[in-house]
């Protein structure tokens, strides 16, 4: 049973030993100030540092710190529903340890919640300073999910306050590989954006690489949208127009007298064609092993340790 007024604050955490002791203290000082109840849930994503252990000296002096530890990494969505199932606060808020998401907007995302709403969405105003290249592919990711889910996620973010109803919306869904960032906005219920700046990382760097940015998004816009596999039909499409142009340009020069020889035509048909059937292959076959993988019914995590909770 949910505690009446109190915010529960998960922090999925992997690999920020330098961070633990840093966020929880400015978070419980700002909250207490406040007068705000809370509990404070850290996440250990399988970490290869000294971040558990951090954990439970916090655990062990505050009655606000509590802590989970996964037996290996299994990922920021599944520390994520870790964190909502452990929580027994009225209201969940989602936030990174490295206090990119600003801790000073708490305040006014559980005001807002008392007023009423049930999801309060920190959007980014900004994405503050990062490579380049690093933007490019975000908006990319961001460009392709909101047109394959009819969702705006141009500025989404996973620093938001649920209600208990809506956290109990999300964990009965029995999908074994979630997206938070669009469920949340798919469970629905009465909703605010607050814009906020992303702040400069000040201890450790960021752990997403290109390569776990991109296996990140693919198995994000699969497991959430079909989109993908439409793909296959436009292909076969744009194959027949080609198709029926040169089917038609082929036929003139025939009864033309102008039909010259050589494969060149056939090689480039072969070509297009081989690359359209082996990219639907490769499609069909994702979405063949991501039923596969729900099939099984995995549990999303397992737990190896658990501190204050």
């Amino acid at each position: 049973m949910a505690v009446k007024d109190q915010l529960s604050i998960i922090i999925p955490s992997y690999n920020e030993q330098d961070n633990i002791h840093r966020t929880f203290h400015k978070i419980r000082d700002l909250l207490q100030k406040k007068n705000i109840p809370f509990e404070i849930i850290f996440v250990d994503d399988g970490s290869r540092d000294a971040t558990y252990l951090r954990i439970q000296e916090l655990s062990s002096e505050y009655s606000e710190a509590k802590g989970i530890s996964f037996s290996r990494n299994f990922g920021k969505e599944s520390a994520i529903f870790a964190g909502l199932e452990a929580a027994v606060g009225a209201c969940c808020l989602i936030m990174d340890c490295d206090l990119q998401h600003p801790p000073a907007m708490i305040p006014e995302m559980y005001r807002l919640w008392q007023e009423g709403y049930e999801v309060v969405e920190g959007v980014k105003s900004s994405r503050g300073k990062e490579n380049p290249f690093h933007t490019l592919c975000a908006r990319s990711f961001y460009h392709i999910i909101s047109k394959a889910t009819g969702i705006d996620m141009s500025k989404a973010s996973d620093f938001k306050l649920l209600d208990r109803k809506a956290v109990e919306a999300l964990l009965i869904l029995p999908e074994r590989a979630p997206f938070f960032r669009a469920l949340s906005s798919w469970v629905g219920f009465k909703t605010v954006t607050l814009p906020f700046e992303v702040e400069e990382r000040v201890i450790g760097s960021s752990k997403w690489s290109i390569w776990s940015l991109t296996k990140y998004a693919i198995r994000n816009i699969t497991s959430f949208s079909g989109a993908p596999m439409q793909l296959i039909t436009l292909l076969g499409w744009v194959m027949f127009v080609i198709s029926i142009v040169l089917g038609i340009q082929s036929l003139y020069r025939y009864f033309s007298g102008t039909a010259q020889e050589g494969f060149t035509t056939v090689i480039l048909l072969q070509l297009m064609i081989g690359s359209a059937l082996m990219l639907s292959l490769g499609i069909i076959g994702h979405y063949i092993s991501r039923i596969y993988d729900e099939i099984k019914a995995r549990p999303r995590y397992i737990i190896s340790k658990r501190c204050g909770c």
